[in-house]
């Protein structure tokens, strides 16, 4: 894992404030709980957000020959997702969807501690790890959603160990905002992306339509990054190598008409909303969730469609060593509890005013919050850090509240 458009741009890299913006589709609290369940129609981010952004009739980029000639064009698409096991693994990403009063635990992080995003995370013993039910050591990703919070949890390479669970990598996206990772950070994703939202799902297919991009891998990528990507993962520095974030479409000439069902909504999606460069990984290998419905000889039909019958859509800006933009972190100017001593178990405001902040989140106990206060209920004497977060940086503030 590790080893777009200007006028589009223009729409969503502005980093929105944390005030609540309007998902399209369903609503969040409409969604399904459990493993694998369905969204009832709602879809991740704004509606104005590059992950729901129609990119049809964007202009093509002017490498897009040089970089379909690097991928390979003779490469076949393939999906990465299907029915059953293989292996003695499920075939596809998986991901759940818990209520807001699922019980939350801290996550021990490794590798990439410095760039996540801290607990508590809203993980059930029995969470789905990728690969499930024998995960091996693959990307073992974990994907929750908190349906009330409206929030998106991802781990990499996550595991329970010795009763806690632990992952090299943690990011947490609110699906109500465009807030991006910080410039340069990875995710639980190597493009610094959010990976639930690029996922073709069954219940989607079902309805007759994917209303989003998908996530897709190739073996070689460029040591850049496209937005809504943020992290590059290559010391390759050539012009026709893909970077991540990079978005190919379906040519619209394609003649989709002898598909299947099934695989008509699929390449439909590629044409409106095209797929995202997400990882090295693959070959034009396609990211989706394991569902007992899926055809999977069907699917492998997709491999009539080739990397030459894809297009690049218009990447701007690119962001390399050279250009990556800088600001200022956040600025914290209180963060204050009150009362700062209790009683076990008594409630106790946290309150804060953090300029400039995309997100914060406060752990223990919190985890992500909106607005300026939270109230939390210690049980011993407890330091409590927010984490005040933006497309530059992160600014951290700690406040200790004593338990008599």
């Amino acid at each position: 894992m590790r080893s777009p458009f200007t006028a589009l741009a223009a729409i969503t890299l502005g980093w929105c404030s944390p005030s609540i913006a309007l998902a399209q589709g369903g609503t969040c609290s409409g969604i399904a709980t459990g493993p694998l369940s369905s969204l009832n129609g709602f879809v991740p981010f704004p509606s104005g957000n590059l992950w729901n952004t129609d990119i049809s009739s964007a202009r093509i980029d002017p490498d897009s020959v040089n970089i379909i000639r690097f991928i390979g064009p003779a490469m076949s698409l393939h999906a990465d997702f299907g029915s059953g096991t293989y292996h003695g693994q499920t075939m596809g990403i998986p991901y759940q969807v818990v209520s807001g009063a699922a019980p939350k635990g801290n996550v021990r992080l490794g590798a990439y501690a410095g760039e996540s995003d801290p607990g508590p995370v809203p993980l059930p013993s029995n969470a789905l790890i990728e690969g499930y039910p024998n995960p091996g050591d693959g990307d073992r990703h974990v994907l929750l959603l908190d349906k009330d919070g409206c929030r998106l949890f991802e781990l990499y390479h996550a595991g329970l160990k010795n009763g806690g669970w632990t992952a090299d990598a943690a990011a947490i996206w609110d699906l109500t905002t465009n807030a991006q990772r910080p410039y340069t950070w990875t995710s639980a994703d190597a493009a610094g992306l959010p990976i639930f939202p690029g996922l073709a799902r069954y219940d989607e297919v079902a309805a007759g339509a994917i209303q989003h991009p998908l996530r897709f891998t190739v073996p070689a990528t460029r040591q850049a990054f496209t937005p809504p990507a943020s992290h590059w993962a290559s010391a390759v520095t050539s012009l026709g190598a893909p970077p991540m974030g990079m978005r190919l479409r379906l040519k619209s000439g394609f003649d989709i008409s002898a598909f299947s069902r099934q695989n008509r909504v699929i390449l439909s999606a590629l044409k409106k909303y095209g797929m995202i460069l997400a990882d090295n990984g693959r070959g034009m290998y396609l990211s989706g969730a394991p569902d007992s419905r899926w055809d999977n000889s069907d699917l492998r039909r997709l491999a009539q469609v080739t990397a030459a019958d894809f297009e690049v859509v218009l990447m701007s800006p690119v962001y390399t060593r050279a250009n990556v933009p800088r600001g200022p972190s956040p600025t914290v100017a209180s963060f204050q509890a009150n009362p700062p001593s209790v009683a076990a178990g008594q409630p106790v405001t946290l309150r804060w005013s953090a300029a400039n902040a995309a997100y914060n989140i406060i752990t223990p106990q919190a985890g992500p919050v909106r607005g300026n206060s939270v109230i939390v209920t210690p049980s011993v004497t407890t330091t409590y850090t927010l984490y005040a977060t933006n497309q530059y940086g992160r600014t951290k503030a700690s406040v200790t509240v004593s338990v008599r």
